[in-house]
C-alpha cells in the first residue's frame, strides 16, 4: 500500500508540475494575444464582438422605448 501512495504522490506532484507550467503558459498567451494586430486577428475579433453586442443592445432598447420595429423607428418600413 505505501508503494501505491507513494507512486500516486509522484503522480499528483508530476501532473501539479505541469498543471503550473501549463498556466504560465497560457498567461503569455493572453498577453501577446491583447496586442493589437492589423487584420484578422483575436483582438480585432474581440472587439468587434463586443461592438456587436452594443449594437444589438441599442437596438433592443430603441425598440422598447419607442414600442416600434427597429426598421419602423429607422424609416425603413
Amino acid at each position: 500500500m505505501n508503494s501505491n501512495q507513494e507512486q500516486n504522490n509522484e503522480e499528483t506532484m508530476d501532473f501539479d508540475k505541469t498543471n503550473s507550467e501549463e498556466i504560465k503558459i497560457d498567461e503569455q498567451t493572453i498577453e501577446i494575444e491583447d496586442k493589437y494586430k492589423f487584420g484578422w486577428s483575436n483582438y480585432s475579433e474581440i472587439t468587434n464582438g463586443r461592438f456587436a453586442m452594443l449594437g444589438f443592445l441599442a437596438i433592443i432598447l430603441i425598440e422598447l422605448i419607442s414600442q416600434k420595429s427597429f426598421l419602423n423607428w429607422a424609416g425603413i418600413f
